[in-house]
């Protein structure tokens, strides 16, 4: 698991390389929660795609990524807000990347 660091803002652009891929990850928060856009080399892989706690993000492996991404809270269950992201574990809420392995093939 490779955590993507993420600052306490509600809008960002984080780009990072998970396995072999480069990706750039768009976060934004609105009035019914938050949402996440995922790019590979400028290619939309998963538009508008709701985050919630411990619930996988791009979950299909037609649409070409390997791995997938979820938000976890590290206090509790509840489901992510911008004030509680920060660049390292010990944030409220982190932003994991997770290996085909760590999936058990399930992306």
């Amino acid at each position: 698991m490779q955590i993507v660091p993420l600052e306490a803002v509600p809008n960002q652009t984080v780009t990072t390389t998970l396995g072999d891929q480069v990706c750039q990850i768009d976060v934004y928060e609105n009035a019914y929660g938050v949402y996440l856009d995922l790019y590979v080399v400028n290619v939309l892989i998963v538009g508008g795609a709701i985050c919630e706690d411990r619930n996988r993000v791009v979950r299909s492996l037609y649409l070409g990524f390997e791995g997938d991404l979820a938000f976890i809270d590290t206090q509790g269950t509840a489901d992510p807000d911008y004030l509680g992201f920060g660049p390292t574990t010990s944030a409220r809420y982190v932003l994991a990347y997770l290996t085909p392995e760590e999936l058990g093939g399930l992306g």
